[in-house]
């Protein structure tokens, strides 16, 4: 299924894109797409006979804002140098264990929302990743296969991220990812029986138009289930939980100089195969 929410910021209702494409209305039948659904069989099986009916009202999606396709996000963990590919780009030696970093909940915007560049900035960069949403509890999982069963779904998540904060500033990364807007999500939150394989994405990201990011899951250092078991090992890993992945090569930091780092009036267009596609326009904070 490729579940979504729709609506003002704040006041988003469930919805349901069907197999024909139309946009449909669950909030007759759930209050909300977020942990509670996604750990409940039940509910989920609720909504999938709804869909299966045909009878599900449909939406009219001229003008309507899709937000971000999970509610009550309960944490964020990013997964930093995961990328074979984004390793050689910075001159980093890939990693022997994950690099893990938190962005919080309150920096998902919906997948069209405007991004907003921080004051003070002059390293605004790019980062299309894919984002694992966990529906299952997990708690130090044994094997990637068995981490693979607690994944709920997949997602697009653009990881945006300000270089100086996050590097020449001091400290750990988050200074340069929790910025206001920096975690576009969505726009659908697609089930995992409709990602067979999440080793075999591509991911494509496009600056004014122009192609920068051109990657596959394939490259990741550390694939999407060890990457789940992993993290169940240093931290417990909630229905509603989102893990993003890591990004390919192709982001500013990776480019000579003088790097084409993100301003206002930039826009950005970001799609994973099978995932969907994101668009922001960025302004001045």
């Amino acid at each position: 299924m490729k579940l979504l929410r729709v609506g003002t910021a704040g006041a988003e209702r469930p919805a349901l894109l069907d197999a024909g494409g139309t946009l449909r209305d669950l909030s007759g039948v759930v209050d909300d797409i977020d942990g509670a659904l996604l750990a409940d069989d039940a509910a989920l099986g609720r909504v999938r006979s709804a869909a299966d009916s045909g009878e599900l009202p449909a939406l009219d999606a001229e003008g309507l804002r899709v937000g971000p396709p999970l509610g009550r996000i309960g944490k964020i963990v990013c997964i930093g140098l995961n990328y074979h590919d984004h390793a050689r780009e910075t001159g980093a030696e890939p990693p022997a264990e994950p690099v893990v970093f938190f962005k919080a909940p309150d920096t998902v915007v919906g997948p069209d929302d405007t991004v907003l560049v921080p004051r003070g900035s002059a390293k605004t960069d790019w980062e299309v990743e894919l984002a694992v949403v966990i529906g299952r509890t997990a708690r130090y999982v044994e094997s990637a296969e068995e981490a693979l069963g607690h994944v709920a779904g997949y997602a697009v998540a653009h990881d945006v991220s300000e270089r100086e904060f996050q590097i020449e500033r001091g400290g750990t990364w988050d200074k340069g990812k929790n910025c206001e807007t920096f975690n576009p999500l969505g726009p659908w939150l697609v089930t995992a029986d409709e990602v067979p394989d999440p080793q075999n994405l591509a991911l494509r990201l496009w600056v004014n138009g122009e192609l920068k990011q051109d990657g596959t899951t394939a490259e990741q250092i550390f694939p999407v289930g060890e990457v789940v078991r992993y993290v169940s090992q240093f931290m417990t890993l909630y229905p509603g939980d989102v893990i993003n992945t890591g990004t390919p090569a192709g982001v500013a930091l990776g480019q000579p100089e003088p790097k084409p780092y993100l301003k206002a009036g930039d826009v950005v267009e970001l799609e994973i195969a099978g995932l969907g596609r994101q668009r922001q326009e960025l302004k001045q904070a």
